[in-house]
């Protein structure tokens, strides 16, 4: 963050100054939300969790090297209080990008939107420093910690935004005002929350109303939801995808052997080849939303295919393909899953697998509400469609959906099997996995089903990610 005095903090988040010797004292330090993150010149951000109650860690902070705690009440050290710390904490955010002159970038989508983020800052890093979050740092509380890691060098801030129903990204965008938003798709994530495909274009299109008449919509041409955004905007309009009419466009799209996709990169500067170093050919989508980004910073469309052929991932769990020693490759996309992802995760599976044993090993994909038993029993007769050897479904009635839909759709004997839990899929992969098996571990985020691929590659020295 910006150097700024106690004062300046107190005077941002509207709070005010208890046991502090000196206001012009200086954060200098990251603004932390836990106190094993502090170092010296910190600012700790003190929430009143679920478990645990951050003001009962404020003396710790400050012994740490904090230079203050943001906190609701006095508790015994240099504090800033306000009343709601989070709102403070998104008013501090604000104030510190108010100050920078960097560009903010901010995109948002039913399904890639962490990919895509990577994907972006992996290019504009080639050109200018630039701050990106960790992981999938999108909401009200992630987004503000992002922002304010930005400091004078800062040129790029990119910024994920992740919607649960209307209003949450116009949030969002009112602390961090974006001049370049991108839209890369509609689709059933979190469904059950916002009542329809509709409501969730609604929700998400608040980016491209928050843009300035100067700014730039990046808006997917293949998703006819998002396309249609483009009223909704002041701001210049550039569409990317597969359609002929796309300004930034892939041509020629295939996979190769590993289920890498490679393509031609069309712009209206000029063409350039590029093979992704990401497994699925729904990556392309989420690479051309980035050269169209990179291309209105300034980079080549030969310097954007170069930087895209070389991106890798850099958010856990997220098609982390790993190969044993013994043959068996892991992928291990267990973040999170929902009902466009799943049928991406399995297209790719496939892709990978000619010529091998693929195993699909899924778990429950959340927050469906009405749709989640249609959308389940869909995913399992897509593993059937797409000749998934093995479909290992894992957990409990939404599982077994999954499994059903496989075995409605033709799926027999052991191709298709329920079990109960992380443990029971571990304990059967361990006895049938063969060499050169390909296995897919995916679920959302709150089935943890990501053990079941830790599993797999524990002990396995020698293992190379791919």
């Amino acid at each position: 963050m910006i150097p700024l005095t106690l004062a300046e903090v107190a005077h941002a988040v509207g709070g005010s100054t208890h046991d502090i010797p000196d206001p012009q004292a200086l954060v200098t330090g990251a603004v932390v939300i836990d106190s094993r993150k502090v170092e010296p010149g910190s600012l700790f951000v003190a929430f009143n969790g679920e478990h645990v109650d951050g003001h009962d860690y404020a003396g710790q902070a400050v012994e740490a090297g904090a230079v203050a705690v943001l906190v609701t009440r006095p508790v015994g050290v240099p504090a800033i209080v306000v009343d709601d710390v989070q709102a403070a904490m998104g008013r501090l955010a604000k104030y510190v990008i108010e100050r920078l002159g960097a560009t903010l970038v901010a995109l948002t989508g039913s399904a890639g939107k962490t990919s895509t983020k990577d994907l972006i800052a992996q290019l504009l890093e080639r050109i200018a420093p630039t701050v990106w979050p960790s992981g999938s740092l999108n909401n009200e509380i992630g987004l503000p910690l992002t922002a304010l890691r930005a400091d004078e060098s800062t040129r790029h801030l990119v910024l994920e935004m992740g919607s649960r129903g209307i209003g949450h990204i116009r949030y969002l965008t009112e602390l961090t005002p974006p001049r370049i938003g991108v839209v890369l798709n509609v689709g059933t994530a979190h469904i059950g929350e916002f009542g329809g495909r509709e409501q969730i274009a609604l929700g998400k299109g608040e980016l491209v109303e928050a843009l300035p008449e100067d700014g730039l919509a990046v808006l997917n041409a293949d998703d006819p939801l998002v396309r249609a955004m483009s009223s909704r905007t002041k701001a210049r309009v550039v569409l990317f995808g597969e359609a002929p009419d796309a300004d930034v466009r892939a041509e020629n799209v295939r996979l190769n052997t590993r289920g890498q996709a490679v393509f031609t990169l069309v712009t209206p500067t000029g063409c350039s080849e590029v093979t992704l170093r990401l497994y699925g050919e729904h990556h392309v989508s989420n690479a051309l939303a980035a050269a169209a980004v990179a291309r209105e910073l300034g980079m080549s469309v030969e310097e954007i295919a170069t930087a895209l052929s070389t991106a890798g991932t850099l958010s856990r769990w997220r098609m982390e393909v790993v190969d044993r020693p013994d043959g068996v490759t892991v992928v291990n996309d267990a973040y999170n899953a929902n009902p466009d992802s799943m049928r991406a995760a399995l297209r790719a599976l496939a892709a990978m697998g000619r010529g091998r044993r693929t195993w699909a090993v899924l778990g429950e994909m959340a927050e469906l509400g009405g749709e989640s038993l249609t959308e389940h029993d869909a995913v399992g007769r897509l593993a059937v469609r797409l000749n998934v050897s093995k479909l290992v479904a894992v957990g409990g009635p939404a599982a077994a959906w999954l499994q059903m839909g496989a075995y409605n759709e033709g799926s027999w004997g052991e191709e298709s099997v329920h079990v109960s839990d992380a443990e029971a899929a571990i304990d059967l992969l361990r006895s049938e996995l063969r060499p050169g098996d390909v296995v897919l571990v995916k679920a959302s985020r709150s089935v943890g089903l990501e053990r079941v691929a830790i599993a797999l590659l524990d002990g396995a020295e020698g293992g190379v990610t791919a």
